[in-house]
């Protein structure tokens, strides 16, 4: 008799969905069902698109803490149905000035984290204060209220302050992602007061009656702060000197002048011409770029899609995306080994007039630098880990340059119906993206049809990753040209990226999250 072999605990009979939102009102679609609520309430008393993706942004840094925040970055889209017109925004991190690269020397092996790297002697390019790069989600969100909100500043950041005050509640989820991230956590001390309890990360209870929240009391100062004397606060004010005094008492580089002259940018966006679609993303230095290289290499593969996605499209699919991220690799240097974890978030909103935003926000690692700063409650963020501590090469690291992120927030138009879309998870995040946007533009589906299809996940490591329920066909033929790795749609580790999306057609909104998300969610404003 053959011995049993555990390939897998999971079991094969569970079926998990999740039904869209409908609603003639707006929609927010968010990772985190909370500030998804923060956004929707906001539309439901009269805010636009942007001023409920604003009221989400700080909401989700509070609720989802280490997946972004304050001293995150990325980029959004804003479509303006009155105008008819796309708008990019770019608040990527930027490497501090006084950034020296002697300060990385190289050691041996390889870097234990997202990308590849090589090993740079006490990971300090991974984590602590010398990973700490530049923050600008919060100068991005400044553009956005000063060019598109409707509603006064320190209301929309309100209740983030309210979020912090009563402290993210935990339950198995946010356990599991603290006990992920323990043992560079237990090296910061502010970082272990927060999320340790008695020498141990912090573990859920198990009985329904007893309700655990963590301590984020000083984190509500700072944005109390950011709502009362206004988004550059971060970057001008009191708390952006009280950043650069942590980080600097800690060993890091971060200088008030990399702060005070941070400044997003709204750009134009890059509108990718598909079959009959118009798909807008950010340009630059996103993932934007490359998916656009990507779609341009399927329309070319399959002119004629057909009626439904089959072993042909998905072949397609991880051909094309083999050769957009080989042409990435080549030129922008982003190389990831896809054994950490992300901490990005996304999130998309449409109202009732048909404004659309799709934002993501990233502090780049789970739990970024993993210092969290005394003064503040801020946990920074990661970005020097962008860069490739080797030096000649593409992105290689530098003081005062700019971070090549992986994220890709999109909005397209194809005929009647139009929609956003997005998603976390690093790399994966563009083979997500550009795979439901093919479903909704090559195939006609609804978010639930798409959002419930199996994906493949084709990312620049050479392996294909491709659902279990694609069956033999699907991976047959795609493992004729390439080393395929058969894996399962779960809650953790996700291995074809969160994403969520909303969109219109008829008059009529719809939003859907992540199926396999346990916090995501899509709310409307008519919800409450």
């Amino acid at each position: 008799m053959t011995p049993p072999r555990i390939k897998e605990n999971f079991s094969t009979s569970q079926v998990i969905r999740k039904t869209v939102c409908q609603s003639s009102g707006g929609i927010v679609a968010a990772q985190h069902r909370v500030a998804a609520e923060v956004g929707a309430r906001v539309l439901s008393q009269g805010g636009n698109a942007v001023d409920a993706a604003i009221a989400t942004s700080f909401a989700i840094g509070v609720v989802e803490p280490w997946m972004s925040g304050l001293a995150g970055g990325g980029a959004m889209v804003i479509y303006d149905a009155k105008q008819n017109k796309t708008h990019a925004i770019d608040y990527g991190m930027r490497s501090p000035k006084a950034l020296n690269i002697k300060d990385y020397p190289l050691s041996t092996g390889t870097a234990n984290d997202l990308f590849e790297w090589p090993q740079v002697e006490g990971e300090r390019n991974l984590h602590g204060p010398g990973s700490i790069a530049v923050p600008g989600l919060v100068d991005g969100v400044r553009i956005a209220h000063e060019k598109f909100a409707t509603r006064p500043w320190a209301e929309l950041v309100q209740p983030a302050v309210d979020l912090a005050i009563e402290g993210p509640i935990l339950d198995w989820y946010s356990s599991l992602l603290i006990m992920c991230a323990a043992r560079q956590i237990n090296l910061y001390d502010t970082s272990r007061e927060i999320y340790f309890r008695d020498g141990f990360p912090i573990i859920s209870q198990w009985t329904a009656a007893f309700e655990d929240h963590l301590d984020f009391s000083q984190l509500a100062q700072s944005l109390k702060q950011v709502a009362e004397k206004g988004p550059r606060e971060l970057y001008d004010g009191d708390l952006a000197r009280a950043i650069v005094s942590d980080v600097q008492k800690l060993g890091g580089c971060l200088g008030e002048d990399d702060l005070s002259s941070y400044r997003a940018t709204l750009v134009e966006p890059l509108n990718i011409k598909y079959r009959d679609a118009i798909i807008s993303v950010v340009p630059g230095l996103t993932a934007g770029p490359t998916m656009a290289h990507t779609l341009a290499q399927l329309e070319q593969a399959i002119p004629n899609p057909g009626n439904a996605p089959d072993a042909a499209m998905f072949a397609a699919y991880a051909n094309s995306l083999q050769k957009a991220y080989a042409d990435r690799l080549a030129t922008m240097g982003d190389v990831e080994g896809g054994r950490g974890e992300t901490c990005t978030t996304h999130f998309n909103v449409v109202d009732a007039d048909g404004n659309m935003v799709s934002m993501t926000q990233t502090l780049l690692s789970l739990f970024g630098s993993k210092v969290t700063l005394p003064s503040s409650g801020i946990l920074m963020n990661n970005g020097v880990m962008w860069f490739d501590p080797a030096p000649g090469n593409p992105n290689s690291l530098g003081p005062d340059k700019k971070c090549l992120m992986n994220v890709c927030p999109a909005i397209g138009h194809n005929r009647d119906m139009s929609f956003a879309v997005g998603a976390s998870g690093g790399r994966k995040i563009m083979p997500a993206v550009m795979q439901l946007s093919s479903f909704l533009c090559d195939f006609d589906m609804g978010l639930e049809q798409a959002f419930h299809h199996p994906r493949i996940d084709m990312s620049g490591g050479g392996d294909v990753v491709a659902d279990l329920a694609l069956g033999k066909e699907v991976h047959q033929l795609i493992g004729r040209d390439h080393p395929l790795q058969p894996a399962r749609r779960l809650s953790y580790p996700y291995h074809f990226a969160c994403p969520s999306a909303v969109s219109r057609k008829s008059g009529g909104n719809f939003g859907i999250s992540e199926i396999m998300s346990p916090w995501g969610d899509a709310i409307a404003e008519n919800g409450f």
